[in-house]
């Protein structure tokens, strides 16, 4: 079934004529995703890669049902690119965007609540339900049909174990990236919860890291799942009162640690890889 997004899903391109938003079309449409509008102000009536460009997402969905959409917008106007979309009643907004103000994300988030709005991101690559609809900018190949969830802080880490488990034979239904930034809509839990309704999903991977305590939350919903979870919990050298990376990976007054997340998992009783090889070996496993 896949989770959010499937093959039935309409997409509109929010700064599609950009250079990110172009090139990312073009890898989309050839993964077989539902490209039917794009946004570009003041580009109304071009065509990119065969897709019309509307001025607005209003007069976008004027012209096409469209389900969800992904923002290749700059920081200071990704916010109003953001509300406009959730303001026309799109149900699911990817933000690729990276290095948005938190006061900005704290408001995107607020309105899309209200709203009902899905908000994947910030600073997310996306979502891919495998074979059926890719929104985002992760590499086409990796993503296979299968029978494993993932979900994600980290980007390339992500692309590292879906390669693992394409090379071993482990497709995935949907994979998931909840964004690296301290606010983004959706929890791990958010997203274990909707794999633990999905009858295609078999078994789930967690892809963390350091910072905050999304890992540790997620531990508590994991003792309840009945699918096993494997994880892999990136930032084990990492001092702590430095951001690594992302601006959530940051170890503060002791809490977000990593060995605090490893404990709290295998407590719940997931199998928590150490090296990202490891992570097809201990879904088999507990596959059995």
């Amino acid at each position: 079934m896949a989770i959010i997004v499937d093959e039935k899903t309409n997409v509109l391109v929010q700064g599609i004529t950009g250079n990110q938003g172009t090139f990312h079309t073009k890898q989309m449409l050839g993964y077989g995703t539902r490209i039917v509008a794009g946004v570009s102000p003041g580009k109304g009536g071009q065509t990119v890669e065969g897709v019309p460009v509307y001025d607005t997402v209003a007069a976008a969905m004027e012209n096409h049902q469209i389900d969800a959409s992904v923002l290749f917008i700059p920081a200071p106007f990704a916010k109003d690119a953001a509300f406009e979309a959730i303001a026309a009643g799109v149900r699911v907004v990817v933000i690729i965007t990276e290095h948005i103000p938190v006061h900005d994300e704290l408001e995107i988030i607020a309105f899309a609540r209200r709203r009902g709005t899905i908000v994947i991101g910030p600073n997310t690559f996306g979502i891919v339900s495998s074979g059926r609809c890719k929104i985002g900018i992760p590499p086409n190949q990796f993503f296979v049909p299968g029978h494993i969830g993932v979900v994600a802080r980290s980007g390339t880490l992500t692309y590292e174990i879906v390669a693992n488990l394409t090379a071993n034979g482990l497709g995935q239904s949907t994979v998931v990236g909840l964004g690296g930034d301290r606010v983004v809509g959706l929890s791990f839990v958010d997203v274990l919860e909707k794999f633990e309704k999905d009858p295609e999903t078999r078994a789930v991977v967690l892809v963390g890291e350091i910072g905050g305590n999304a890992e540790e939350e997620a531990s508590l919903f994991i003792k309840k799942m009945t699918k096993p979870v494997v994880a892999y919990i990136a930032g084990k050298s990492a001092p702590p009162g430095k951001r690594m990376g992302h601006a959530g990976a940051i170890i503060e007054r002791g809490k977000g640690t990593f060995e605090g997340k490893v404990q709290a998992l295998t407590a719940a009783g997931a199998g928590v890889a150490t090296l990202p090889f490891e992570v097809p070996g201990l879904i088999k496993e507990a596959l059995g």
